[in-house]
């Protein structure tokens, strides 16, 4: 059986062509937009790039979205190059985080509803919760019998 095997490896075809399709990626960029025409500018220089499908720019959250088949330090530096500061969306919506006031995470500058991602304001994984407001429930049968 070895022989065999080893002879039909040698003719099997494989195929050596890399996938270059990058894959279907959604990029948030927050971006500081004054008026129109900043606004304008952004959408026009993000929308030119090969592979993008959609844009949705919120002058009110400084907030720019990007959908398609793009890279996002390409996208990044596109945003940049329009004289605009620009980074990465740093925060996240505040009901996902568990400690939303931890050292860091809130941020006067947030949109409304939203903190800074650090690691400080996430749970550690593996840790486990305890749930304070239904151990002395009125509801749960299994509560603390001494109340």
């Amino acid at each position: 059986m070895g022989i065999i095997d080893h002879i039909s490896n040698m003719c099997e075809v494989t195929s050596t062509r890399k996938s270059k399709r990058k894959p279907l990626q959604t990029v948030e960029i927050k971006v500081k937009m004054d008026c129109d025409g900043c606004e304008r500018r952004v959408t026009n220089a993000v929308s030119s790039m090969k592979g993008v499908k959609s844009v949705d720019v919120s002058r009110k959250q400084s907030r720019v979205t990007v959908s398609g088949y793009v890279e996002p330090k390409k996208v990044l530096k596109k945003v940049q190059n329009t004289g605009k500061k620009a980074e990465y969306w740093p925060y996240v919506e505040y009901n996902l985080v568990s400690y939303p006031y931890a050292p860091g995470a809130y941020d006067k500058k947030a949109p409304s509803g939203y903190v800074r991602a650090v690691p400080q304001a996430f749970q550690i994984p593996n840790t486990p919760t305890e749930k304070f407001t239904s151990m002395f429930s009125d509801e749960n049968p299994n509560a603390c019998e001494i109340m």
